[in-house]
């Protein structure tokens, strides 16, 4: 008899201790997450699934499930899906506060859902909640760093945020500091290139896709280090060749940095399928290649973006970049019709899609300046030149062509590595459009002490930033001071 109540207290306690709270990255869930960075997110769910089943306390879940609603919505964009899946943040906070206290991924795992979620909200102007819950992870990283210092995890999000907040515009930098919002570019980038070797030594290697994921958008978004290319794209062809954000990222680094060919090669290679979660952006990106190439498909690409696509941006550029196709074509009907979606369809919550409009109300483009535009887009630098070879301001007749023309002689050249060239063209800008409302003699003023910044004259760069600093009323205003007071900040003025 008591070998028998032994046997069931030993067999009970067996099955309490299996059903405790506890966080288990085991191969159910390493096989989901790594589904999730392919974004077969249908794959990803089953996964999950088969680990609540099998192991209904496994904390990982919950992180997991939130995986899947923030690459739902950066790849869908959708308002509405935002605004119904951003209510089960709270909900999974309270259900990994019940788990294991013990782990590493007690806080670490909080700090995740309030880091997505911070980012996620950014995506959709929610700015001030986005900035308190990337300070409420931060703090929670931090405290979790002092428990367990060698938790490589906590490195990752850790260096991400001090990114984050370390590109904070300098003009209100000053403002959050004093509620504890400091960071800082280099040391993240650091954390994180560190990052993308060690892991795969480790038993968190998994978790290299991820690290490669933020080094794309920091360096083509924040960092703007064209020399960084190689090293981006070498890092991308670690990820499996069968994940459909691989494709995605090395598709949108190479169109950031004027490598169009590259971009749509890689784009036209991406795995396809069922298994794949809508990536309707994939299209967007395409088209937007193909018509620098002057591609006569350019249009397909661009209609099944605006077919597919139900989010918040790039529709108003999108039906732009349709209008300018059929210009480039001698379709006037066409394009007068696109033109007309341009200022009806859409949102303004991204820059491109305000200058659309801008462009949309303004008057048809000059062929030539068009065609130049989008060849130096891609990169085509002798070509673009080409278009605009003999041209002088006589020959156009609108004042935003004639500052158009000398500044976009000026960013071919400044890409071409002649300097003297590029500064002659940028002070023309600057003279012609310093009191209109186009950005072409600011953004130029902004590039020229750019010039002088890397040949190290900082007088002189000083004074363009300035310059650009002191024009107002004009496109991308906020962008390009915080550029150069940026620019001020790092040559020590």
């Amino acid at each position: 008899m008591i070998k028998k109540l032994a046997l069931v207290f030993f067999l009970f306690l067996g099955t309490s201790l299996k059903s405790k709270a506890n966080f288990d990255f085991n191969d159910n869930c390493i096989n989901a997450y790594q589904a999730i960075f392919d974004l077969r997110l249908n794959d990803a769910r089953e996964l999950i699934q088969k680990e609540k089943n099998q192991n209904p306390n496994n904390g990982i879940t919950i992180l997991l499930d939130n995986y899947i609603d923030y690459f739902t919505l950066l790849t869908t964009e959708k308002k509405s899906d935002y605004e119904r899946l951003k209510n089960l943040k709270s909900g999974r906070l309270d259900a990994l506060e019940n788990q294991d206290k013990n782990s590493p991924y007690y806080l670490f795992a909080q700090a995740e859902v309030y880091l997505q979620w911070g980012m996620l909200k950014s995506r959709f102007q929610d700015y001030f909640s986005s900035g308190l819950d990337i300070k409420k992870a931060d703090n929670l990283l931090d405290e979790n760093a002092k428990k367990y210092p060698s938790f490589l995890p906590n490195k990752k999000s850790s260096g991400l945020i001090d990114v984050i907040l370390g590109s904070i515009p300098s003009n209100i930098k000053g403002i959050l500091s004093t509620f504890g919002f400091k960071g800082n570019v280099d040391n993240g980038i650091k954390t994180l290139e560190y990052l993308s070797t060690a892991l795969p030594k480790t038993s968190y290697g998994f978790y290299k896709d991820e690290v490669v994921f933020f080094l794309c958008y920091i360096e083509t978004d924040l960092v703007h280090n064209k020399a960084s290319y190689s090293k981006i794209i070498g890092l991308t062809n670690s990820m499996d060749n069968t994940s459909l954000l691989k494709a995605y990222l090395q598709g949108y680094v190479s169109a950031r940095n004027a490598k169009n060919d590259s971009a749509i090669a890689y784009l036209l290679k991406r795995p396809k399928g069922s298994a794949y979660t809508d990536f309707p952006t994939v299209n967007y990106l395409l088209g937007n290649a193909k018509l620098n190439r002057m591609d006569s498909d350019a249009n397909v690409y661009l209609i099944n973006y605006l077919k597919d696509y139900k989010g918040i941006n790039y529709v108003k550029d999108a039906y732009l970049k349709l209008a300018y196709y059929y210009y480039l074509r001698g379709d006037n009907n066409r394009y007068n019709a696109f033109i007309k979606m341009v200022k009806s369809q859409g949102d303004t919550y991204d820059e491109k899609d305000k200058q659309a409009l801008k462009e949309a109300n303004d008057a048809a483009p000059d062929m030539n300046l068009l065609k130049a535009r989008l060849y130096f887009d891609g990169g085509y630098y002798p070509k673009a030149l080409a278009q605009l070879n003999g041209k002088g301001a006589d020959d156009f007749r609108l004042q935003r062509d004639q500052i158009e023309l000398y500044y976009r002689l000026g960013r071919i050249y400044d890409e071409l590595g002649r300097d003297a060239d590029a500064v002659n063209n940028y002070q023309r800008a600057i003279n012609l459009g310093k009191s209109t409302t186009y950005y072409f003699a600011a953004n130029a003023a902004l590039l020229t002490g750019d010039i002088y910044a890397h040949r190290n004259d900082k007088a002189k760069a000083a004074y363009f930033y300035k310059q650009a600093i002191a024009m107002k009323n004009h496109e991308y205003e906020n962008s390009i001071e915080t550029k150069a007071k940026d620019g001020l900040k790092n040559i020590g003025y």
